[in-house]
């Protein structure tokens, strides 16, 4: 791949973070796709690809009326949730730098607060998702949540590292700490203390209490992504998408992975850190920002790991530390995270990661050249351009 047909996000874009938007979710996805057009200062005709989530309510076709594309012709769907959410900018990159389109929209937008939350039954006449007839098996025994599913996870994880749940309070306190200075977040200005996670009430017993669970959130994000090349001269800085990957394991599963050997581990998060720093020849110490999924807090111990950002069983004492807060070892969610930001599937994180190389982000850190972006079975390296 030359310089010049490398992908690079060219333009960003969201509304609020809010629990009861008012709006539909085709208005959100068409505001947020609109403000990222802008950002970028292409034209809507210049659009010819859209990426978004199979699970995704909002429709191509009907998005582009709303905003004014003319003609699609690459479109593309992620398989599952937030574990894939950065597979949909490794799916725009591979659209631009093969040619199959030349600028791609990549959305997501939803009423996760307001609209119909997960474990409640879906509205009258819509149809059964992937989700629900995978979770038929489970239902019966209580395990109706994802609170509930991955906490069988996560105590495995818990046993074998001596962590208690004081531990998954350390990660909590600093995601809220970096969302109360950052004015995008729904809990700006609000921090919490160890104290007030210890209070909280218990989700899963004991494992989880309430603040160390995502929000749910009403709202949108969309990216444009193009190449290099195209995108020289546009308005905003270059950040270029210099790895993009996923893992998909043979007995995995985005929720019920309780099958890949040692549950103490996240096999596809390991394999993802290979594959990112092989392709780049990158390492740990090269990464400045770390921006990971965390639906529950325990996840993020766990890719702390897997990226190979401290030992095995090392990340409580490497978060008590203060490595992971700003101006330590490796800042991480910077923007307060899926626990204090917002939760968007995860895309807000990626907006955070091009906030920080342009320099621009609420929590700036210092000379930021890459920036590691991870779901847990996808995830990106971008770099400044």
């Amino acid at each position: 791949m030359t310089r010049g047909n490398e992908a690079v996000i060219a333009g960003i874009g969201q509304t609020e973070f809010s629990k009861n938007s008012g709006r539909s979710t085709m208005q959100l996805a068409a505001e947020a796709s609109i403000a990222a057009i802008q950002d970028s200062r292409i034209s809507p005709s210049d659009i010819d690809g859209m990426v978004t989530f199979a699970i995704d309510e909002t429709d191509e076709q009907t998005l582009m009326r709303y905003i004014g594309v003319p003609d699609l012709r690459f479109t593309a769907r992620t398989p599952g949730g937030g574990g894939v959410s950065t597979a949909t900018i490794q799916l725009a990159a591979a659209a631009v730098t093969s040619g199959t389109a030349n600028a791609v929209l990549v959305y997501r937008a939803f009423n996760e607060r307001s609209g119909n939350r997960f474990g409640q039954p879906p509205p009258v006449g819509r149809g059964v998702s992937p989700i629900p007839r995978r979770m038929s098996w489970s239902l019966p025994f209580g395990a109706d949540t994802p609170a509930k599913i991955y906490s069988l996870w996560y105590q495995r994880y818990m046993y074998a590292f001596g962590v208690e749940n004081v531990d998954f309070g350390r990660y909590s306190v600093v995601a809220r700490k970096h969302a109360a200075t950052n004015p995008n977040a729904w809990f700006y200005q609000r921090p919490i203390t160890l104290e007030d996670h210890q209070n909280s009430r218990w989700i899963v017993e004991p494992v989880l209490r309430l603040l160390d669970c995502c929000q749910e959130s009403d709202g949108g994000v969309a990216l444009i992504v193009t190449t290099a090349e195209r995108a020289r001269n546009l308005s905003q800085p270059m950040v270029r998408v210099i790895a993009a990957a996923q893992s998909h394991q043979l007995g995995g599963d985005e929720l019920f992975d309780y099958y890949l050997g040692d549950r103490a581990t996240f096999p596809e998060a390991d394999e993802l850190s290979r594959r990112l720093y092989g392709s780049t020849g990158l390492s740990p110490s090269d990464i400045d920002v770390a921006l990971m999924y965390e639906n529950f807090s325990p996840v993020v111990f766990m890719q702390l790991e897997s990226f190979g950002f401290c030992g095995r069983g090392e990340a409580k004492d490497f978060i008590a530390d203060g490595e992971i807060e700003l101006g330590g070892t490796i800042p991480v969610n910077t923007n307060g995270g899926l626990l204090g930001e917002g939760y968007i599937h995860g895309m807000n994180n990626i907006l955070e990661g091009v906030r920080q190389i342009r320099g621009e982000a609420a929590n700036q850190v210092e000379n930021v050249e890459n920036v590691l972006v991870s779901s847990g079975r996808s995830g990106l390296i971008l770099a400044k351009g």
